[in-house]
């Protein structure tokens, strides 16, 4: 998914990167994961396994983040998107295909792997 020029937390405009986002407070990692997932592309999935752990420290509105992130590998079981506001386009990608997209990382990485099936 691209990021929108319009989100508010936007460090990546223009660029693609995998859905993701926060844990709210008493939720379980997998409904977050299922929740954040459906708010950002309306899909439903289900978890087959993580396939990476990766962190970074991005600047949100003048304030430096550290972020930790858990890549986990899940099937779509829907199959129409519907994009959040935080996002502009998106792309079903293969391993031939995405060095095409200007992607973040560690997402880049993390789809190579998955997608040259070494996770």
């Amino acid at each position: 998914m691209r990021e929108a020029g319009t989100y508010d937390e936007g460090t990546n405009i223009g660029k693609y990167g995998l859905p993701g986002g926060r844990i709210n407070p008493e939720e379980s990692f997998y409904d977050a994961l299922a929740r954040e997932i459906k708010e950002e592309t309306g899909l439903k999935v289900g978890v087959v396994k993580p396939v990476h752990v990766g962190e970074w420290w991005p600047n949100i509105k003048g304030q430096k983040n550290h972020i930790v992130a858990v890549f986990v590998l899940c099937n779509s079981l829907t199959d129409e998107v519907v994009l959040s506001t935080e996002h502009d386009s998106y792309e079903w990608v293969d391993a031939k295909t995405l060095p095409e997209f200007t992607m973040v990382e560690p997402d880049r990485t993390v789809a190579e792997q998955v997608l040259q099936n070494i996770v």
